[in-house]
């Protein structure tokens, strides 16, 4: 009897295998999480959609607000709805015509035309007026480098000594302004030893941009070149004359004003001619 109880094996015990439980754990967490992004995401700020529905009835001229968020885009008045676009153009036009904006452009017409004084007084002394001509726009102050003869070789894009003489005298009174300033490079119509006036007119400009920074002291990130060839003719190339006027140099100072004050510089231009 004894014998047989020690022989009896003891029954093994067999276990089912129980790795999905992870799987189904993790699935079951992931579901959880994103139960709880989409719970976060359907809760409504009362406050923040209160303002946008005001500021877009008030946008569509629905209901009269005393404050409205106007800090980009165009809010058409009520009255102003059923009208065209040119009326409407016209209103919105008018207000950007303020006294403050008047003002500060013509205290830039003022800026420029100091600038522009300065270097006339320079040119003057040294006897190089001619062939420099000045403008004053919205764009700002161009000062025109006229005649390739005077300021360049036949077709050649090497500075004469004139022309170094003149930057002389306009690149220190362009530095200390600190202003951004594109140097555009045009051509008259007409066979060149180069590919094409495209080619001419980069060279030159970029050598009168080179001799800016180089020996003028511009810095570098405030000076660009740019060529138009012969496609910003001022005349039709129709006598030697003219053709003269279109291989030009434009040394063009833009104002760094809002394009609203930019935009009466023109206006306020007359009124200080007055």
């Amino acid at each position: 009897m004894s014998s047989r109880r020690r022989g009896r094996k003891k029954p093994e015990q067999h276990h089912v295998d129980e790795r999905w439980m992870a799987s189904y754990m993790d699935m079951v967490t992931v579901l959880m999480c994103m139960f709880i992004v989409l719970y976060a995401m359907s809760s409504v700020d009362a406050n923040k959609f209160e303002k946008l529905r005001n500021s877009l009835a008030t946008g569509f001229g629905a209901v009269a607000s005393e404050t409205v968020d106007t800090a980009s885009g165009t809010v058409v008045p009520p009255d102003l709805v059923d009208q065209d676009l040119e009326a409407f153009a016209a209103v919105k036009g008018a207000a950007t015509t303020s006294p403050e904006n008047m003002a500060e452009a013509v205290k830039e017409v003022d800026r420029l035309k100091a600038l522009q004084a300065k270097m006339q007084a320079g040119l003057a002394a040294a006897g190089l007026s001619e062939n420099v001509e000045f403008q004053i726009d919205q764009r700002g102050l161009t000062v025109k480098l006229v005649g390739s003869q005077a300021f360049f070789e036949p077709d050649r894009p090497e500075l004469t000594a004139r022309a170094t003489r003149v930057l002389q005298i306009i690149s220190p009174v362009l530095k200390p302004a600190k202003m951004e300033i594109m140097v555009e490079g045009h051509a008259a119509n007409g066979i060149t030893a180069y590919p094409s006036t495209w080619e001419l007119s980069s060279a030159r400009a970029v050598n009168v941009l080179r001799y800016m920074v180089d020996d003028g002291g511009i810095a570098p990130g405030t000076i660009g070149a740019v060529a138009f060839g012969s496609a910003r003719q001022v005349n039709d190339d129709s006598t030697p004359a003219l053709m003269e006027r279109n291989r030009r140099v434009d040394i063009v100072v833009i104002s760094d004003k809002p394009d609203v004050v930019r935009a009466l510089i023109p206006e306020a231009l007359k009124l200080s001619r007055k």
